[in-house]
């Protein structure tokens, strides 16, 4: 005997496509659910009572129907429209593509339960969505803990290979972060100190201290977190070529 036929979850739309005529396949990470893949029925029809609730962005209370290969949507409520500022300013709309698209593959397992990268997600298209921050140091911070999550945390201050106390100098991707003289392979990067302090504070979450970088330092700092993101990923994210740098 399998489970109930019906669930009901918290969700974020991370993106749609087109099936046949009327219907879309709608990607969602949910709360207590994971990535789940679900055929929103008819909604490509102007009749439909629930398309545009189905949108990029948002996050939905949504109930589905278990089917044989894709799920079926059947009731959803919006529970916040975050699309609706985001997608007007291409700034804040190239930033929250790459936020989707990573959490998508961060969470390629269907049906496994993602609940930290489902809390990410949400905090960071509202911190976007309310402009509490600049939208490419949010993705930056966003990319971090996502990582983080996924048991690939950056070492900022400490010898990431060795754990000799620092801060140092040297950042490998390889190796995971920060690397002292001893363990420093060669190539590596060697940026602005002010750089590793401001990743480090976007890490924990430290706005205070990050902000005070400098345009310089920032752009450096998102140099390094795409690195390092398309490095444990083994391929880069599309979307961030899209992304509006400083």
């Amino acid at each position: 005997m399998g489970g109930p036929k019906s669930y009901r979850d918290e969700a974020v739309v991370l993106r749609t496509g087109k099936l046949g005529e009327a219907d879309r396949i709608i990607t969602l990470l949910t709360r207590h659910g994971g990535r789940v893949r679900a055929v929103a029925k008819g909604v490509r029809r102007t009749t439909s009572r629930f398309g545009a609730r189905l949108e990029p962005f948002t996050t939905v209370d949504v109930q589905l129907h278990r089917g044989r290969t894709l799920d079926v949507v059947t009731q959803v409520e919006v529970l916040e429209p975050y699309g609706q500022v985001i997608a007007t300013d291409y700034a804040l709309y190239t930033a929250g593509h790459a936020l989707l698209e990573t959490a998508e593959r961060f969470t390629e397992v269907e049906g496994e339960a993602a609940t930290q990268q489902y809390l990410l997600l949400v905090g960071a298209l509202r911190t976007l969505a309310r402009r509490e921050h600049e939208s490419t140091m949010v993705l930056d911070a966003f990319l971090l803990r996502s990582l983080a999550v996924a048991g690939y945390a950056a070492s900022f201050v400490d010898c990431a290979r060795c754990g000799a106390p620092g801060p140092h100098r040297a950042f490998a991707v390889a190796v995971g972060g920060a690397v002292c003289p001893s363990c420093r392979p060669p190539g590596c990067a060697a940026p602005d100190p002010r750089t590793l302090q401001m990743l480090a504070a976007l890490l924990s979450g430290d706005w205070d201290v990050a902000e005070q970088a400098d345009p310089r330092c920032r752009k450096e700092g998102s140099g390094l977190v795409a690195a390092y993101l398309q490095w444990h990923l083994e391929r880069g994210i599309r979307s961030l070529r899209h992304v509006e740098r400083v």
